[in-house]
């Protein structure tokens, strides 16, 4: 096996294990007792278990037993079924609130349920595609949503705001009902879960860390190409990156309308949000290596921890850490995609390009 076969099927099995990481997180973690932040691909508290708190990001999220404290949960399913002694947040494709939560409940999702036998104590806020309700709400209701529906069952204490189409059982509510567009529909509406926004961000850094590790591991020439084109040309490297992000949708779009191209479109697509991905870490690697460079310290490791903490910190920033963020990543993708292309251009040339500035590819590492 050559020298470049042997850093291929390297580079294919982190990539793996970079997808792995991903999939299949704190598998150690899962169906045990939560006391802090957990993730997984399941978090259970069992019947007839009792918890303080239970904070968690997994693919599945179930409350059979007691939680005295908060529910602060992000994941693809959040189902209630046990009590919960304090409040409910939960950001997920779905929340369910089957049991006793004595306070209020926040939620955004796709869909929202408050199953027949169900008791909010305090007050119920959230977005989603669908809304419906069966149980009891102590306290007053405040929902965005296509559709919101009152079961039979249902009863709300205080008054209804809403945002979407409102059908069923409209004598359930005690209080006023009041149509308020500006709550938006189909989870526009979404209130805010710091916890959920700060553990996606760490685990999002841990990720980026490992896709880092793999690209500066086994491409470090042209690695520190990419940093050193952001330094020196950063304007162009921009205007490619905005370019790459505006017309390669396109061009899958034009494929897709071929027969011929879906399949190609399909695979295109994940290739993409790769690249997107390559085009993020990148960005803030070679931001942080050219701050580090002016101070005199030129460590591609550093550069590339460093750059990712900083940009989780500035990500959390409201309104401008996007902007920030948007501006990074457009350096990272420009300079990533002309360094392919130059790579391409100069083995297609049968020529190298030698000046450290310009990365010689993968192949040449």
């Amino acid at each position: 096996m050559t020298r470049t076969q042997l850093r291929t099927s390297l580079f294919a099995v982190l990539i793996a294990l970079v997808v792995c990481v991903g999939l299949v997180p704190g598998a150690v973690a899962a169906q045990t007792q939560v006391q802090d932040a957990q993730t997984g691909g399941t978090v259970v508290v069992e019947e007839g278990e009792t918890v303080d708190n239970l904070e968690a990001f997994a693919g599945t999220v179930v409350v059979d037993g007691t939680v005295t404290g908060d529910v602060e949960a992000v994941a693809g399913s959040i189902r209630i079924n046990g009590d919960v002694g304090g409040n409910v947040e939960a950001t997920g494709g779905s929340v369910t609130i089957a049991g006793t939560v004595d306070g209020s409940v926040e939620a955004a999702t796709g869909s929202l349920e408050i199953a027949e036998g169900a008791t909010i104590g305090g007050d119920l806020s959230g977005g989603a595609g669908s809304v419906a309700i069966d149980g009891t709400i102590d306290g007053s209701a405040e929902l965005g949503a296509d559709t919101i529906r009152l079961g039979d069952e249902a009863a709300i204490g205080g008054d209804l705001r809403y945002g979407g189409d409102l059908e069923g059982n409209t004598d359930a509510v005690a209080g006023t009902i009041e149509q308020d567009s500006s709550l938006g529909t189909g989870g526009d509406f979404a209130p805010s879960i710091p916890f959920g926004s700060w553990l996606v961000a760490g685990y999002t850094l841990a990720l980026n860390l490992v896709l880092g590790a793999v690209l500066l591991g086994l491409f470090p020439r042209f690695s520190d190409g990419v940093a050193d084109r952001v330094g020196r040309t950063p304007l162009r490297s921009g205007l490619v990156g905005l370019g790459v992000l505006v017309g390669f949708p396109v061009l899958l779009i034009a494929l897709a309308i071929t027969i011929v191209g879906i399949p190609l479109s399909i695979v295109g697509a994940f290739a993409f949000a790769f690249v997107l991905w390559i085009g993020v870490v990148y960005g803030w690697f070679a931001v942080a290596a050219q701050a580090l460079s002016a101070a005199d310290v030129e460590n591609r490791w550093l550069a590339l921890v460093v750059g990712l903490l900083v940009g989780t910190l500035i990500s959390q920033i409201p309104y401008v850490g996007g902007l920030i963020s948007l501006l990074v990543f457009l350096l990272g993708l420009g300079a990533f995609a002309y360094g392919l292309y130059s790579h391409r251009k100069a083995v297609g040339g049968g020529r190298q390009e030698p000046q450290r500035g310009v990365p010689e590819g993968p192949a040449a590492d």
